[in-house]
């Protein structure tokens, strides 16, 4: 029976935590932009090779999304002139037209202008 109990107060304890550490105060999501922005300033500082650098600057990223409830979820959208499907995130503009160009291997829309905001 004390198992038990413990057992019980134990979890709630863990429980208790875990919600107290990914609730996310303004302050918070403010540090973690500043240590993303700090981190960026290292990355890009000119010391470090180009796969190394390019890592850095994902990391960073990866932290911010991570401090920020993750990443934005993608989104499917269909352009204006409705010949292509954007999957993007949430948010991203999306393009206002499309070109067709084709190769004899194959065929691909692209942006015909540069993405409205």
């Amino acid at each position: 029976m004390t198992r038990l109990v413990f057992r019980a107060a134990a979890s709630g304890a863990l429980l208790s935590a875990a919600l107290g550490a990914s609730a996310q105060t303004p302050t918070d999501l403010q540090q973690a932009q500043e240590r993303h922005e700090r981190q960026l300033a290292v990355c890009n500082s000119g010391k470090l090779p180009t796969p190394e650098r390019e890592a850095c600057v994902r990391d960073a990223g990866i932290a911010l999304d991570r401090a920020r409830g993750g990443p934005p979820a993608n989104v499917t959208t269909r352009t204006p002139d409705r010949r292509a499907t954007v999957v993007a995130p949430e948010g991203a503009p999306v393009p206002g037209a499309t070109d067709t160009v084709r190769s004899r291997r194959s065929t691909t829309v692209v942006p015909a202008d540069p993405p409205s905001r």
